[in-house]
């Protein structure tokens, strides 16, 4: 199970009623410790794309991170990086930045 998930409103118009999920997410999210990274890689990562999700994200929290990939052609690919303080635009949120940054000492 990703940390977080997202779906497109095409695919999931309206949530379940209960907390059972029956479409894949079209992106996941895994914020990574130096104890989970290489689990969330390894393993959930294959997973995730043999379901179908097509981007995914690692976050390294430490560094203040993120990895965004793309499902294409059955393996994962880089589809590009950010470091906090940057805007971020990537896959699939890249068609609008995003500022996921919490403020210094929040």
């Amino acid at each position: 199970m990703p940390d977080v998930a997202g779906w497109r409103r095409a695919r999931m118009p309206t949530l379940p009623d209960d907390h059972r999920f029956t479409v894949p997410p079209d992106w996941v999210c895994e914020l990574t410790s130096p104890s989970t990274e290489s689990y969330d890689r390894a393993v959930k990562l294959p997973v995730y794309g043999q379901f179908g999700v097509a981007s995914a994200w690692i976050v390294d929290v430490d560094r203040e991170a993120i990895e965004a990939l793309t499902w294409t052609e059955g393996v994962w690919k880089p589809a590009g990086t950010a470091r906090r303080p940057e805007t971020v635009v990537l896959p699939p949120f890249d068609s609008r930045p995003l500022r996921p940054w919490l403020p210094p000492g929040a």
